[in-house]
């Protein structure tokens, strides 16, 4: 006898794949439909995924009354209370993304659903344009391009670039995060001296982690390169200050992938103007500069709009590791990424 789509089998026994509701902005879903990122979710759980919702008030009553999994990434709508009433049997919810503080709220906590998070997935591309970022920082790529572009022929570079390059140069990481720890990791083959400021870190944890564990000032006045993975909370608002900012070395780089709140913006720019200073900005505060602000033309900065994490391809890693977690809840294991709510008020 043939076994139904969204069934699992689970050695002898087949396991009720539990009825799951997507919830997300329109876009989001548009792009992982075309990019068939749905297709081993329909294998592990009872699920229509040409249908999402954008606004609980506006959905089915009968599919969210039917919901036990929320299946939720960018533009999920916010699980207020009302919008839990709405779903007596929701058990769980699973969240192809990273953040998930923009849609849960106190109230799930209250109901004692269960909430895992695919930011471990996202944290991987999020590394990987930071480690290209402190690489190009210390051999002045922008500086060597716009040079040679300008030059039109191959410029004078060794005497011109002789104080740079990335051999035991001093990478300054804050916050052991994810994507902190996991830059660490991608920096520990290549002969950098790595730093690292966690206020929740202790010694013998920095030294598992091959790194020296130093106040925030100190990191600052001593890295080359000093690169923000902490997460946007009231006390981390603006860390980044004028003070701060100003302990900074001659040449240095400030890589900002986190929050741009974390960064105070107008001492920012004042630093660069100088140009004693360098910048790789993927966040700012606000998170669309104005028209006129410096920061897209200064030749010392790199400014992208918030590239660094999952984009393309990239959603679709995010969406197996939620997929993954889908199988875990229908197979009755606990999340491997499960997210309580501790640990958003050290998270981004």
């Amino acid at each position: 006898m043939p076994v139904p789509e969204g069934t699992l089998l689970n050695g002898p026994h087949v396991v009720p794949s539990p009825r799951t509701v997507l919830a997300m902005g329109s876009e989001i879903h548009g792009s992982l439909l075309a990019e068939a990122a749905f297709d081993r979710l329909r294998h592990v759980a009872s699920v229509d995924t040409s249908l999402h919702v954008r606004d609980f008030t506006r959905a089915d009553p009968a599919v969210l009354a039917d919901a036990e999994v929320l299946f939720t990434h960018w533009g999920a709508p916010l699980l207020t209370e009302e919008a839990l009433r709405r779903m007596p049997r929701l058990r769980a919810v699973v969240h192809a993304a990273g953040s998930i503080k923009h849609h849960v709220t106190e109230s799930v906590w209250k109901r004692g659903i269960a909430v895992s998070s695919a930011a471990a997935a996202n944290a991987l591309p999020v590394a990987e344009f930071t480690l290209a970022a402190i690489l190009f920082a210390n051999k002045r790529v922008l500086d060597t391009a716009r040079a040679y572009a300008q030059a039109r022929e191959q410029p004078a570079l060794l005497p011109y670039f002789s104080g740079y390059g990335n051999y035991h140069r001093t990478v300054g990481i804050v916050g052991a995060s994810r994507i902190g720890r996991r830059v660490v990791e991608l920096l520990r083959p290549l002969d950098l001296d790595v730093l690292l400021y966690d206020p929740y870190l202790d010694r013998n944890d920095a030294r598992a982690l091959g790194v020296d564990l130093v106040g925030l000032d100190e990191l600052v006045r001593r890295s080359h390169v000093v690169s923000i993975h902490a997460p946007e909370l009231p006390e981390t608002r603006h860390m980044f200050d004028a003070r701060r900012l100003a302990l900074l070395q001659d040449g240095a780089t400030l890589i900002n992938t986190a929050r741009g709140s974390l960064v105070d913006t107008d001492a920012l720019i004042e630093r660069l103007v100088s140009g004693r200073v360098h910048a790789v900005l993927d966040v700012t505060e606000p998170d669309v500069l104005p028209a006129a602000s410096p920061l897209y033309t200064l030749p010392n900065v790199l400014l992208t709009p918030h590239i660094a994490g999952s984009l393309g391809n990239e959603l679709g890693r995010m969406t197996h590791w939620a997929v993954d977690e889908v199988r875990r809840y229908a197979q009755g294991l606990p999340f491997t990424y499960g997210v309580g709510p501790d640990e958003l008020t050290r998270s981004a």
